[in-house]
């Protein structure tokens, strides 16, 4: 089994700044890649930024210059984090991680809400 926990979101004024972050634990055999995604009332989930174990973070053109993806293995913890700076109001969503493993399993968090106000 593998576990992602979703922290750090919450209320903040446009133009703000907050820091996600994602503990994956558990049975994680081998990465290939986690990301965070964010699905905001009467929309589809979207990619926002991923980190692929081999090659460089990509990132949505909405978040480009202003979100950092970044990735810290510990000896029983994976944590991904994305820095959110500059804020919008359209920024708003439940922010989710997921993992990708082998055969492209996929592992979600439970998401955390970011809400910026105007």
């Amino acid at each position: 089994q593998v576990q992602l926990v979703e922290s750090g979101g919450g209320l903040v004024q446009a133009g703000g700044s907050l820091r996600l972050s994602c503990a994956a634990s558990g049975s994680i055999f081998s990465i290939v890649a986690m990301g965070w995604y964010r699905q905001a009332p009467g929309k589809q989930r979207e990619l926002v930024a991923i980190f692929p174990s081999a090659g460089t973070p990509r990132y949505a053109d909405s978040v480009k210059g202003r979100f950092t993806i970044s990735r810290d293995d510990t000896r029983n913890t994976v944590w991904v984090y994305l820095q959110m700076n500059s804020l919008k109001p359209e920024d708003t969503a439940v922010y989710y991680c997921k993992l990708t493993g082998l055969f492209s399993r996929e592992y979600w968090g439970q998401g955390t809400q970011v809400t910026v106000s105007s």
